[in-house]
Formats: C-alpha cells, structure tokens, sequence
C-alpha cells in the first residue's frame, strides 16, 4: 500500500476506534454489575468476538496462530488487558471529565515514549493540536460539573501511560500479530477480574449490555486501535484519541437526553478543532510533498 493511502487508512481506523471507546462511561452507566463482574464478562464476550473472528479469518489455523505469536505479541496483549482494566475502573473511582483530561495528556506520553524508544519525532503540528485538544478538556474539566477522587485519578494517570506503551509499541515492533494479541489481551482482562467477580449470572438483560460492552467497544475498537496505531505517528494515534473526551457526553446527551453543559460544548468544540486542523495541516503538508517528488 502507498504510505499516502496508508497514513489516510490509519487515520481513519483510529478515528473509529475514539468513537467506539467514547461509549465506553455510556455502557459502564448503564450497567448495573460491579466492576469486577462487568470487566469479567465483558471480557468474556469481547473474547469470544475475537475468537470466531480469527475462526472464520483463519478457519483451521486458528488455534496454531494463537500459540505461535511472539514475545511481542503477549507482551501487547498483557499491557492492553492492563489497560482496559484501569480504564473502565477508573470511571468507577474518579468523574469521567478527571478520566477525561487526564486521557488528554497522552498525545505527551507517546510523544516522548516515541522519541525515546522509535527516534520519531512529532510534527510541529501534533504538537500544537494536542496543546489545543488538552486546553479544550481542560475547559469541560475546569468550568463544569464533577469531581474525581485521588485513587482514581491515579488510575487514569496510569492506563493513560498504559495506553501511550501501546501506542509506541505497535510502531516499533511491526511483526506483532495484531488479531491473536487483542484475543488474548481481552481474555487476560477477564483472568484479571475472575478471582474478584460474582459467581451469579446476570440477568438477560443485563448480559446484553455486556454482551454489547464486550464485542463493540472493547473488541471492535480494539482492533481498529491495533491496526491503525501501527500506520500513523505515535503523537497523532495519541492525539485523535482525545476525541473519547468530547464524545462521550454527546451518547449520553443521546440515550439519558442529558444535555451537556456550556463547558462541555465549548471544550469539545477546541478539540474538534484541534483534531481536524491536524487531519488538513498533515493531508495537504503531505499532498504538497508528493507533488514536489512527482
């Protein structure tokens, strides 16, 4: 593939995978499990979306490509089910605005952890988009409703650090095996929250959020994360993820007719605009370089 139409595909695949990850405090509302219980089946059923992909994907090579993935592979797959877990525990220890600025200082974290580890240094341009985008949280943080807790802030602090690793890591190890290591990451986050999970099962229902909370959000949008961090700088994968922040409000404006607040509104307009400066600085900065090597 052309790097041109490769960065664009990139883009466009994390860009799926903020919107999907946005519904993440959506679904963590409207379940009614604790939070063990909710990780443990969620797990379970992104699980088991992964498996009948690869079953299907790679029909009687399945089981062979889940036991002959490299170091690289399990080491991804340990460090986003660490991820996934700090990220939903943390909606349930601290507000989803502290979640969401403190999320916001990624574009930071694979920035430097890309320099350090892959010598890629991000563009001028991600770099003032992801102050905008940090400035725009700040706002919905700072001037509305809701306040975070020390513990849970710590965790937000921690799977933002998480998140920024795997970032990094899917552009310096190419050779990981995308599809088996987001299968055995989801199915490392339900071993994580076995021990601590009620033995009842829940209700039809409640199972069907799960259900929903396991394939969409944590499968689906982990593949489209893994795939597509693996095109595009570290800062830029780190930067488009901070549209989670101002999506978020918006699904549950749209299921519990919640309107958002003056702040919501204005900070999540900064990062949009943050977001999609940089998608037409970095498409026609890079048109422009094409041209001048035609």
């Amino acid at each position: 593939m052309h790097d041109q139409s490769r960065y664009r595909l990139g883009l466009l695949l994390v860009t799926a995978a903020a919107i999907v990850w946005s519904t993440a405090g959506l679904f963590t509302r409207i379940s009614s499990s604790d939070t063990p219980t909710m990780l443990l089946w969620r797990g379970l059923f992104g699980s088991l979306a992964f498996l009948l992909y690869v079953a299907l994907l790679e029909r009687g090579n399945a089981v062979r490509r889940l036991l002959t993935m490299g170091w690289h592979s399990v080491a991804y797959a340990a460090l986003g089910a660490i991820a996934m877990q700090l990220f939903i525990a943390s909606f349930r220890f601290t507000s989803v605005a502290h979640v969401s600025v403190i999320y916001a200082i990624v574009p930071f974290a694979a920035g430097g952890l890309g320099w350090l580890f892959v010598r890629e240094i991000p563009s001028l341009t991600a770099i003032v988009s992801s102050l905008f985008a940090l400035i725009g949280v700040a706002v919905m943080v700072g001037f509305g409703p809701g306040e975070g807790s020390g513990f849970g802030d710590f965790l937000a602090v921690v799977m933002t650090f998480c998140m920024a690793g795997l970032i990094v890591m899917a552009r310096k190890f190419q050779q990981i095996d995308m599809l088996p290591a987001a299968c055995l990451s989801t199915l490392f986050s339900a071993s994580i929250s076995l021990p601590f999970a009620s033995s009842a099962i829940p209700a039809a229902s409640e199972l069907l959020v799960l259900a929903s909370f396991g394939i969409l959000n944590m499968a689906l949008g982990f593949v489209l994360f893994a795939y597509g961090s693996r095109m595009i700088p570290a800062a830029e994968t780190a930067l488009i993820g901070a549209l989670d922040a101002p999506l978020a409000p918006i699904w549950v404006w749209m299921i519990f007719a919640e309107v958002p607040t003056l702040a919501t509104l204005i900070g999540g307009g900064i990062v949009f605009v943050a977001v999609l400066a940089h998608f037409y600085l970095q498409l026609a900065r890079n048109s422009r370089s094409q041209t001048i090597h035609a």
